[in-house]
């Protein structure tokens, strides 16, 4: 439908990526537990509002590269699947630190919560570098609608990313700490994670299409 290939693939990997402890993650939680709930939740949605952003700007940027050259297209999709190769072999083999939490200092007001998050995201140059390598993986290149495509996993995403994230906000402050706070979970995470992500990079890397 609409172009979109291995999407079962998609759905798990985001999956992975939202439960896996990560700045996102770190960042709501410090929130939430600084300010309460309001304040995690208007962090999470900001965000998401950035993510959109991302989405946007994948869409209609690698639509108009897949429209000037199938070959630069292909390219970016074997570089992407490389890069989660990349990313998946770090997450194994990553030594584990203390998860930053964002500072309590002074409580800011809903608006700037959400705007924080925004502009974190937004400006953030792993995420765009994420957005341009992954979706690529999951659209035919004889697509008859690119844009389309493009923009339906970009509103899978958000919606699973907003839907995980007001879930941490929600519970950070009694059992979401516990266990952002336990390496050995976040370490066993992370190399789960890490080890779909290589088999994801090297099955897509593979595929014709």
């Amino acid at each position: 439908m609409l172009g979109i290939t291995h999407f079962g693939f998609f759905i798990l990997a985001v999956f992975l990526l939202n439960i896996t402890p990560g700045p996102d993650t770190a960042y709501i939680v410090g929130r939430s537990v600084a300010q309460g709930r309001g304040a995690g939740l208007m962090s999470a949605l900001g965000i998401s509002a950035g993510c959109c952003v991302h989405a946007l700007a994948c869409a209609f940027g690698l639509t108009a590269l897949l429209a000037a050259s199938a070959a630069a297209f292909t390219v970016v999709k074997l570089i992407g699947a490389a890069y989660l190769i990349y990313l998946g072999v770090k997450m194994i083999v990553a030594k584990q630190a203390a998860a930053p939490v964002a500072p309590r200092g002074t409580a800011r007001t809903l608006r700037q919560l959400f705007q924080q998050g925004f502009l974190t995201n937004v400006l953030n140059p792993k995420v765009v570098l994420f957005f341009v390598s992954f979706f690529p993986q999951f659209v035919s290149t004889d697509s008859a609608h690119k844009t389309l495509a493009f923009l339906s996993l970009g509103a899978v995403f958000v919606v699973m990313s907003t839907i995980w994230n007001s879930l941490i906000a929600w519970i950070a402050g009694s059992v979401t700490r516990r266990f952002s706070g336990k390496p050995g979970v976040r370490k066993w995470l992370d190399r789960t994670v890490g080890s779909a992500f290589v088999g994801l990079g090297l099955k897509l890397a593979m595929s014709r299409r």
